[in-house]
């Protein structure tokens, strides 16, 4: 089995080394990673400049643009439009769960995979300054793999796995979960820079509200969440109501 191993966070990033030493355990892994931080870069293709691909070792490359970038040029450069038959993308160091989703580069590229047919799995860890939980955290994505066809049926759907704080020396309990829902309370922070010039930080804090069975509720508990997600927006309820309705324009 060939996996290709990807992220947001770079090369070197300890969720991925953690993932690629122990997926190394159980199958051939080709790594294709940002060269540099790529958090919140969400489903971005680099379309106004070409990308480069540097072969840092035997089957470890970096690229020096995002995590959707790394994952096309896997398969259409480096396999040469041969599909590797699993996609994993972390471990994150931080949490991918409800609307964060929508932001997440390391979500972004398991939707890349999905896109392209492959299966695929996003890992998300809460726990970023324990560094033994990456190791803990690669041991049951492992597992995971182990099993997936018994866990996804169809490509369309991919697994968002989130890790909550290692409590112990492995993770074991489980939930099979739906998104959570955030409230954001976003601010803009104006700063002035030492040329008199403005500049911005995008701040603020954010809640979660209550969601029986979701991520955020299943991580809060110390379970690890597993949640099976689709790329379709379609709203099948709201296409059933505004036929029902007739309108003319």
């Amino acid at each position: 089995m060939l996996i290709l191993l990807t992220n947001d966070d770079g090369i070197y990033a300890e969720g991925l080394c953690a993932l690629e030493k122990e997926i190394k355990k159980i199958a051939d892994v080709l790594v294709v990673a940002p060269d540099r931080e790529q958090s919140a870069s969400s489903h971005s293709l680099t379309l106004t400049r070409p990308l480069r691909l540097n072969e840092r070792s035997p089957g470890r490359y970096t690229c020096d643009g995002t995590p959707t970038d790394c994952v096309m040029l896997a398969v259409h450069g480096i396999l040469k439009h041969k599909l590797p038959d699993l996609l994993i993308s972390g471990i994150n160091h931080g949490a991918n769960m409800g609307e964060d989703v929508t932001y997440s580069g390391t979500v972004a590229a398991a939707i890349e995979g999905s896109i392209l047919g492959i299966p695929a799995i996003a890992a998300s860890n809460i726990d970023t300054e324990n560094m033994k939980s990456y190791g803990a955290a690669a041991k049951f994505v492992s597992k995971v793999v182990k099993k997936f066809k018994r866990f996804i049926v169809h490509t369309d759907t991919f697994l968002n796995i989130n890790f909550p704080v290692l409590k112990g020396a492995k993770f074991s309990k489980y939930k099979i979960t739906c998104l959570g829902k955030r409230v954001y309370r976003d601010i803009i922070i104006e700063k002035t820079d030492p040329r008199g010039k403005l500049y911005y930080w995008i701040g603020g804090k954010s809640t979660w509200t209550d969601v029986d069975g979701s991520d955020f509720e299943a991580v809060s508990d110390g379970n690890v969440s597993i949640s099976p997600l689709k790329l379709n927006f379609s709203d099948t309820d709201a296409i059933a109501h505004i036929k029902k309705l007739k309108t003319r324009f």
